[in-house]
Order: C-alpha cells, then sequence, then structure tokens
C-alpha cells in the first residue's frame, strides 16, 4: 500500500531562491530600521542643545550679508547671468552643510567613546553600517535648519530663488547627501585620531580646503588647471552645482541634477563601507 502524498509541501522542498530573496529583503529591511532608530538618538539630542542650530547660522549669514554684498558691488568675478550673491547663494548652504557635518560626526563618536557609548553599540548586533548610516542621517536632519536660515536671508537681500515644491524637495535631497557625505568622512577622521584635540586641528585643516577647491564662491573656470582637477573630484563641487540648478529661479546646473545625486550618493555608499570597517577601531 503506498502511503498517501501530503497536500501541504513538507519543510525543505520548498525553492531556495524565494528563501534567499526573502533573507535579503529582511536584512534590509533591519538595515533600514536600525538605521532609524540611531537617526532618532541623534535627533533627540537637539532638545538637550536646540540653540546649537541658530549659534551655527551666524557663520553662513556672515558670508551672505558681508563678503557676498562686498563682491556683488565690485563685480570681480563674472558670474554670468546671475548677479554674485545669487551665485554666492548656494555655495553658503553647501558651506554651512559641509561645516556643521564635519565639526559633527567625528566630535559626537568621539565624544561618546569617551562615555563608553559607542562601546554599548559595538556590543548590540546593530551592523556597523546602520550605525554610520544613522548618524549621517541624523545629521542631515540637523542640517535642514540651514535651509531655512540661508532661504530667509537670501530672500531678505533680494536673491530670486526657486520655491517651487519639487525644487524644494530636490534641495533637501541634496542636502541630505551632502550631510551624509561630509558626516562619515568626519566620522572616518574620528575612527583615526581618536582624540578631540586632534580632530579639531584635523578639521579645520580639511575644511577650508574642501570649501576653496570648489565651485561654491566662484566658477570653476577661473581656477588653474591643478586646481580644475581637484575640484572635479571634490563631492561638495557636485552639491554645490545641484542646488545652483534647483534652489535658484535662474540657476543652471553643469553636470545635471541626476548625475549630482548619482555622484554623491556613490561618495556616500563608497565611505560608508570604509567607515563600517573602521568603526571597531574606536573602541581600541
Amino acid at each position: 500500500m503506498t502511503p498517501q502524498e501530503p497536500d501541504v509541501m513538507l519543510n525543505g522542498w520548498v525553492d531556495k531562491r524565494p528563501a534567499h530573496q526573502n533573507n535579503i529583503i529582511c536584512a534590509i529591511a533591519q538595515l533600514i530600521r536600525k538605521t532609524l532608530v540611531v537617526a532618532e538618538l541623534e535627533v533627540r539630542k537637539l532638545r538637550h542643545d536646540p540653540y546649537d542650530l541658530l549659534i551655527r547660522g551666524v557663520q553662513p549669514a556672515l558670508w551672505l550679508l558681508v563678503f557676498g554684498q562686498v563682491f556683488t558691488r565690485t563685480r570681480a568675478i563674472e558670474t554670468g547671468n546671475l548677479s554674485y550673491l545669487e551665485f554666492m547663494a548656494p555655495g553658503i548652504l553647501a558651506q554651512s552643510v559641509l561645516f556643521m557635518a564635519i565639526f559633527t560626526g567625528g566630535m559626537t563618536l568621539i565624544w561618546e567613546r569617551d562615555l563608553g557609548i559607542v562601546h554599548k553599540f559595538l556590543a548590540s548586533p546593530t551592523p556597523r553600517a546602520a550605525m554610520v548610516l544613522g548618524k549621517a542621517l541624523g545629521c542631515g536632519v540637523r542640517c535642514l535648519s540651514q535651509i531655512v536660515i540661508i532661504y530667509g536671508l537670501a530672500l531678505l537681500l533680494g536673491v530670486k530663488l526657486n520655491l517651487s515644491p519639487l525644487a524644494l524637495l530636490q534641495v533637501l535631497v541634496i542636502v541630505l547627501l551632502g550631510a551624509g557625505c561630509f558626516c562619515i568622512f568626519s566620522l572616518i577622521i574620528g575612527c583615526l585620531v581618536k582624540t578631540r584635540e586632534r580632530f579639531t586641528g584635523i578639521g579645520q585643516l580639511l575644511t577650508m580646503p574642501l570649501f576653496f577647491a570648489s565651485n561654491a564662491i566662484y566658477p570653476i573656470s577661473l581656477m588653474p588647471n591643478w586646481l580644475q582637477f581637484i575640484s572635479h573630484v571634490n563631492p561638495l563641487t557636485y552639491q554645490v552645482d545641484a542646488l545652483r540648478g534647483t534652489m535658484l529661479a535662474n540657476g543652471s546646473s553643469l553636470y545635471g541634477f541626476g548625475l549630482d545625486c548619482i555622484i554623491l550618493l556613490l561618495t556616500l555608499i563608497g565611505l560608508t563601507i570604509i567607515c563600517g570597517k573602521l568603526y571597531p577601531r574606536v573602541a581600541m
């Protein structure tokens, strides 16, 4: 007498490919969920010092009110159909994002290492990539306040901004991508130097070359050839280019919004992989 075949397929008889796909989907979902948890922890820190966002708006305000006004009157830099103030407004937004990201990521990491918080995270099953991306996302949320400050000042100074919902959404995306790139770059420095004093020195050493070796305050065509090469490999150049094409009413992008986003995204992924490998070094 032959045994009757079961109506339900036995365990192990299912196709392995769907199970593998489900594992990948679950891993991505876990990475996203834990990234959001780490980002939420970073954003909660603002409740202890909300005035930090206003203080960080002083420097870009000075650049727009002093530097921008003076060079607009001198007309020393050719900026095409844009006034110099309009030309530099997106660059100052990118600069404020750069400075906030550099001096938030690595410094916070070293401070958490001294308090023993990093050791607890490393002992948890949280992926290293989620720790890195969570801090980058939290830094990006912090940098969104700079959009409000720069837009307000630019409108007061007569800059013609593109206030359409699509343009504002594109500016948000670019600010988040740029903040993520430079925050993770700062985390990499924090993983290597491990002391606040040394990090402060290296951070100041790197931020100004990144800023001046970009198209933030003057066109790339005015640079010497060696500086143009550095500018083309500088992620800040593509962040400024995307902001200049979306933020201004008469603005245009040299490389295109899509290419700018792709370059920033690839930079973000590459830096995340490097930082994820170096992250355990913080606890050593």
